[in-house]
């Protein structure tokens, strides 16, 4: 029988939706806590009618589904006394709890981190936000896109006459929501030694700033903005060759090599007139020439060549071709889960080991109120 996983014993509130708050959720669940959405009655969650592709599983998105799996649904209206009774009630028994309001919403309703310690002095209180609850961009919309734009980081991809290009997936969401679950968890240790609980504060916005740590350490050094290569950019401060090129029958990604050992692999004559002292000077001639050559042979040609000669140079797959492929396999990434109407998903597992146990989870995401009864009945009878 394997043992009880980590955080088994635990009980998380969740009032958070959409995703940066519910992927918090979502990975304190995998490693074993009990994991309770407090939704609006009647319409929960708004990630529930957050469609991708216009595709639905039960009447919810098949967002919602992914990124709710292995949770309990408890609805409660905030502005009954009655809901609130028993939301303050639950909190008493309550660990952790979490929220991806703008700044206020919360204290509006008298679940401020002030009113919630009152109750539990020993409870994690992770707040989610997005542009700290300070200043003159508190209230705006805390949603990924725009977060990506005005933080810089859609300045770093694509190619230097391109417009600025975002992240094809929600980054800030995804990276904010790992971080209040650190922050929860180096909280819970303290819990641990002292019984003391903890307000975790973070924004989306410190997160992405966070993520460009090495952008903005060498802005500040140098005063001058990165420039992004004219040609197969994929990193501003990194020299030739770093990028993805085009070859006769795919795309192949090409990281740090030297550019004389490039040119010998390769055989090309024209790459050979460069040395490594001209690897950043000489970036955008040094990739055009890269590119005119890689595309006349297919990519396991050159893959044969450079692996040949220990170079880091990986094809680029897509998820057709990487799901095919022996070494994807092996990890075990997916895991099927049977919704309450017995549809069939097939979804990614927790990445992480514990003991060199996957953790998997078959549990699909609760429909909306599910638990109201059990969850009175198991925690405030």
């Amino acid at each position: 029988m394997n043992e009880p996983l980590p955080l088994h014993g635990l009980t998380v509130l969740e009032f958070s939706q959409y995703l940066s708050g519910p992927s918090a959720g979502l990975r304190l669940a995998d490693l074993g806590a009990r994991v309770i959405k407090i939704e609006r009655p009647g319409t929960g969650d708004a990630c529930r009618r957050l469609s991708i592709k216009n595709l639905w599983v039960d009447g919810d998105s098949l967002l919602f589904h992914t990124i709710n799996r292995n949770k309990e649904s408890f609805t409660a209206n905030l502005k009954s006394a009655d809901d609130m009774s028993t939301i303050r009630k639950l909190i008493t028994r309550a660990d952790v709890l979490t929220h991806n309001f703008r700044p206020g919403v919360m204290e509006a309703a008298g679940l401020g981190y002030a009113d919630v310690q009152r109750l539990n002095p020993r409870l994690v209180y992770g707040a989610i936000s997005g542009y700290g609850k300070e200043g003159p961009w508190k209230d705006l919309p805390g949603q990924d896109l725009l977060l990506q734009s005005m933080s810089g980081l859609a300045y770093t991809t694509g190619n230097e006459n391109d417009y600025p290009m975002p992240f094809g997936l929600s980054i800030a969401d995804s990276l904010c929501g790992a971080q209040l679950v650190q922050g929860i968890l180096a909280a819970l240790v303290r819990r641990g030694k002292t019984g003391q609980g903890a307000l975790v504060e973070i924004s989306m916005l410190e997160t992405l700033l966070d993520f460009q740590f090495e952008f903005l350490t060498t802005y500040h050094s140098s005063g001058q903005l990165p420039r992004r290569s004219r040609y197969n950019n994929g990193n501003p401060l990194l020299s030739a060759p770093y990028g993805i090129y085009a070859t006769a029958d795919g795309h192949i990604a090409i990281a740090m090599v030297n550019i004389p050992q490039l040119a010998r692999a390769t055989g090309s004559a024209e790459l050979a007139i460069y040395d490594q002292d001209q690897a950043f000077s000489h970036r955008d001639e040094i990739k055009a020439t890269l590119a005119q050559h890689l595309a006349a042979q297919p990519t396991s040609y050159w893959l044969e060549r450079l692996h040949a000669e220990d170079m880091w140079a990986m094809e680029v797959l897509d998820w057709k071709k990487l799901t095919a492929h022996q070494g994807y396999k092996i990890l075990e990434m997916e895991q099927a889960i049977t919704t309450a109407r017995g549809k069939s998903l097939v979804t990614t597992r927790c990445p992480i080991r514990i003991d060199g146990r996957r953790l998997f989870s078959g549990k699909p995401a609760p429909s909306l109120g599910q638990d109201n009864e059990r969850i009175v009945m198991e925690l405030l009878k």
